[in-house]
């Protein structure tokens, strides 16, 4: 089988979203049973985690938190329902929060494409969703997001269904988007090489962080996220003069505050002369978050072209992996 690029996984991104659609079995839990839900992952399969709770958290009736750490929190016990992605199923801090909630007494549900913790979870009888193989786990947002969407709205008693249906819809024809993101790429393309700076709102702050995650290891470049208000509290006194990045503006236009805070920080970074990129407040419905994280997605991708860096390569990563299995 040929490999899997970037590129062929963005343009057939709205199947995996048809394939949680399709392979999603109800777990029969509700919110009730439950103090709080946690959900662990790291990297490219913990952000679906970070984008479901503030998808779902402002209708949800019990407490969403993330955790991309070796441990759970304290309150952790037999009224948590812990939520474990890991695409390898190998990730060893994933891992252990699997076992510290097994001691613990905790509910769990597993996402994996195989590795330990599905055989784990198998033999401890313990739901697990399954994501098809052969990609590289940044790669897989699809899958992990579709069935993490599934799985809280099935807790809440909600149905997101007929939303990633229109959003896999809307992803099949992708040239809009694509277009959106090569008009940023064109933008930054003489200063591709500075940092990547994401202003966000509270609602887009998950997506920020994908972004980063994105340019970091596809373009091997720097990216940072501040977010609205909080930084309007301390980050915007350091814009005093120019500075040597790329700003992107990312406000859903859900807070008027914050709209009007969004509206003085763009006036002061242009008084400036800073470049900068503004989204169009659209909103964060699911269906707007896939299509942002898409368009940013590509951008990503179209930066790794122009610097000629291996966007399918994680040289440090892999090294740092095998340092860790070294010393165990």
């Amino acid at each position: 089988m040929s490999e899997i690029t970037h590129e062929i996984s963005l343009d057939n991104f709205h199947h995996q979203i048809k394939w949680a659609l399709k392979n999603y079995c109800p777990h029969g839990l509700k919110s009730t049973q439950f103090n709080h839900v946690v959900i662990g992952g790291l990297g490219g399969s913990g952000i679906g985690g970070r984008i479901a709770r503030l998808a779902m958290i402002s209708k949800f009736p019990i407490p969403i938190e993330v955790f991309s750490a070796y441990d759970l929190p304290g309150y952790a016990d037999n009224k948590t329902l812990i939520i474990l992605c890991s695409y390898s199923g190998n990730t060893e801090e994933t891992l252990a929060m699997y076992a510290e909630g097994k001691n613990k007494g905790c509910n769990m549900i597993c996402l994996a494409s195989g590795g330990k913790i599905m055989q784990q979870a198998q033999q401890d009888q313990i739901p697990c969703y399954l994501i098809e193989t052969g990609y590289q786990p940044r790669m897989a947002l699809g899958y992990s997001l579709s069935t993490l969407l599934l799985i809280l709205s099935e807790l809440s008693g909600t149905t997101v269904s007929e939303t990633l249906k229109s959003t896999a819809d809307t992803l099949t024809s992708n040239k809009n988007l694509k277009l959106e993101a090569w008009k940023i790429t064109d933008l930054f393309s003489h200063t591709i090489n500075n940092k990547f700076v994401v202003v966000c709102d509270p609602d887009f702050e998950a997506v920020a962080i994908r972004f980063c995650q994105q340019i970091q290891e596809n373009a091997k470049g720097e990216c940072f996220v501040t977010v609205l208000p909080e930084a309007n509290h301390n980050v915007i006194e350091s814009y005093q003069e120019k500075h040597d990045t790329n700003f992107i503006l990312l406000n859903s236009g859900n807070n008027a505050r914050t709209n009007l805070r969004f509206q003085f920080l763009a006036t002061v970074l242009s008084e400036k002369n800073n470049l900068m990129y503004a989204f169009p407040e659209s909103g964060s419905g699911v269906q707007r978050l896939f299509e942002v994280i898409h368009v940013l997605d590509w951008v990503s991708i179209y930066a790794s072209n122009l610097l000629k860096a291996n966007n399918m390569r994680v040289d440090i990563i892999m090294r740092l992996k095998g340092f860790l299995d070294s010393v165990q």
